[in-house]
């Protein structure tokens, strides 16, 4: 049976689940250099660890600054973070809605047109007569979302009555008793809502921000509205934002790509599951009634667009027509949002990469939104869920777990939506919390850290390595000297490749980053030849020619301890990635001629401010030696 809890947790095809199983024991490595960094704190912080009973006789508990919260009592013994009080407001029954929309001529259906309306659920506290309360929403389309009933896929998942397992529970347990109102929505062509699903195009924008401008007119409504989400319904928030309603306060998206085209092209290389993504989702959400014989033109270009764009880029494919575009979202919130954005990723999210968060969170605040983020070493889950964080490996997210799991997030939203939803307390201060791959945690006014410095090393001459990478096998070894003094890398390293094309006119790099000492997994890259220069614009490409391929890595926070070395591992395919055009050509593949390493460094000796702790979860509950 398909849960809403389930879906929710991945888009239609995630591949990172088979790297997830297995149970990870925590190193005496890392578990003695969190001590270290813990007494170190322990000088800095002086009389803040006095005791755990005097940080909260100084701050109202949703104050309590960052650098003090591991000392508050909060509740540990749930899955889901909790606030240190209940509210006191009981809920009222559940109500549904039907919101029609006005939508552009472009995003008119045929076949059995009706009109557009947007289905609502909502559930109220029960507030004394008078007070007027600010509304959190969750929408996507995985409400009555599955197998429809049919033999061997399984029945729906709940409908949007039913608060979901992802935010509408969470919701629903810890902030409608605090006096704000939950709504659940389906988009367009989902759960009980009409019009053809556009996935993620601009019926879907219109028909979100129409939902929000309703609630934010309603009479018991204090006007506010905020959008949170994670993985798809993390992405509505993006889109409420492009052409925002006024009521439109702040967005929590939580893995949520900032564009289709950018979730499944990372300099050009196509992940495999955009070949089916579009038509997945019009086939889960088909009924075979009446309802679904309607069509929008999107309908039938969605399909077959990531075939043009992987097979034509050179000439074209991805810009024969205008549906990359219309749902590339970043754009337009910078350019007409006037909210704030509350930032949540996974470093080691392989759904949607991190690369999504940043440089978005800078760009933001260059666009004058004010921002926080927080971005911590789990996969494509909540801050807030040890026991998804306890199913990482080595190399994906293990080393860092149990001290990933932040039971401290019900406070930090609190507080954010207490000021942005019912304009209470100081406006907080924009922030990003990120966590080291080995389990620490520190705060920057803005990541890459603004003290971030570049150290560029040679291939040929600090890094060795050279050879043919292709698809039938051939691999480059890249190799660094050691590092002595130890680095940490902070942002995005660069690998810019000189490489010579074969009898093929194209090709593919695929490149993974590891501690070469402790042979651990740091890291990713990959890239399309025809995607050099970066983007998402593509070039030709020739046979026996030479190019320098602008490859950039994920998003990496990584301590590489003193006397440990790097290394790369060049291939022409790699996890979650299609093959390129020229793999399977026996005369193709790429020769590495050399180029040029960036690695992003900082400097954070274990006194410096900007380390801090996260509430000890693992002490109250029994983690596994």
């Amino acid at each position: 049976m398909v849960m809403a809890d389930d879906v929710l947790e991945a888009e239609i095809f995630d591949s990172s689940a088979d790297r997830n199983k297995n149970q990870l024991n925590i190193s005496l490595y890392a578990t003695a250099a969190f001590c270290v960094v813990f007494l170190f704190l322990s000088m800095s912080f002086g009389n803040a660890l006095s005791g755990e009973n005097d940080v909260e006789g100084v701050y109202d508990w949703w104050d309590v600054p960052l650098n003090q919260r591991y000392m508050m009592d909060l509740p540990m013994e749930t899955m889901r973070a909790q606030l240190p009080e209940n509210g006191t407001y009981g809920v009222l029954p559940y109500t549904e809605h039907f919101i029609s929309v006005d939508l552009p001529a472009s995003e008119q259906d045929v076949g059995y047109p009706d009109d557009a309306k947007m289905h609502v659920a909502l559930w109220l506290p029960d507030v004394e007569d008078g007070v007027k309360v600010p509304v959190i929403m969750t929408i996507h389309p995985y409400y009555d979302f599955g197998g429809e009933g049919m033999p061997g896929v399984g029945a729906d998942s709940n409908p949007n009555t039913i608060p979901d397992g992802g935010v509408g529970q969470w919701v629903y347990d810890t902030f409608v008793p605090h006096g704000y109102a939950l709504a659940q929505a389906s988009t367009f062509g989902t759960g009980q809502s009409t019009h053809c699903q556009d996935v993620k195009g601009l019926g879907e924008q219109v028909g979100i921000q129409a939902v929000v401008d309703w609630l934010g007119q309603q009479n018991w409504s204090n006007g506010n509205v905020g959008l949170m989400g994670k993985s798809y319904a993390g992405t509505t928030n993006w889109e409420a934002a492009q052409q925002p309603s006024e009521h439109l306060k702040t967005i929590v998206p939580i893995s949520g790509s900032i564009g289709v085209q950018e979730m499944f092209y990372r300099n050009g290389s196509s992940e495999a599951r955009a070949m089916g993504y579009d038509a997945a989702y019009q086939a889960a959400t088909s009924d075979l009634t009446t309802d679904d014989l309607r069509v929008c033109s999107d309908d039938l270009v969605g399909p077959l667009n990531p075939w043009s764009t992987y097979a034509f880029a050179e000439f074209g494919g991805a810009e024969w027509n205008d549906y990359w575009d219309e749902r590339r979202h970043l754009p337009d919130v910078l350019e007409n949002y006037q909210g704030s954005v509350y930032l949540v990723w996974g470093l080691q999210d392989w759904n949607v990469d991190p690369y999504h968060a940043f440089p978005t969170y800078q760009l933001m605040r260059d666009a004058g939104i004010n921002a926080r983020a927080i971005a911590g070493q789990w996969a494509h889950n909540y801050p807030d869920q040890p026991d998804r964080h306890s199913e990482l490996g080595s190399g994906y997210g293990g080393e860092a777990y149990p001290n990933m799991s932040r039971m401290d997030w019900a406070v930090e939203l609190f507080g954010w939506f207490q000021y942005y939803l019912k304009d209470v307390g100081e406006e907080p201060e924009p922030m990003v919390q990120i966590q080291t791959h080995d389990g620490q945690w520190h705060v920057e006014e803005t990541w890459p850290p603004e003290d971030m410095m570049w150290q560029l090393e040679s291939i040929g001459t600090e890094w060795s390595g050279s050879g043919v990478v292709n698809g039938l096998g051939g691999s480059v070894t890249l190799a660094s000297e050691v590092y002595e003094n130890g680095l940490h890398i902070s942002g995005l390293p660069t690998l810019h490749l000189d490489v010579s094309t074969q009898a093929c006119n194209g090709g593919q790099i695929f490149a993974t980053l590891y501690d070469d000492t402790l042979d651990l997994r740091l890291g990713h890259a990959t890239m399309d030849l025809r995607y050099r220069d970066g983007g998402y614009n593509a070039n030709p490409a020739a046979p026996f020619s030479s190019y320098t391929m602008l490859i950039e890595f994920n998003p990496l926070d990584v301590i590489v301890p003193a006397g440990n070395s790097l290394r790369i591992e060049l291939t022409e395919n790699g996890e979650d990635y299609l093959p390129g055009p020229c793999a399977t050509n026996p005369l193709g593949g790429l020769s590495i001629d050399g180029g040029t390493i960036g690695l992003p460094l900082i400097d954070r000796p274990p006194n410096h401010e900007a380390w801090f702790l996260a509430p000890p979860w693992w002490e109250q509950q029994d983690i596994p030696e």
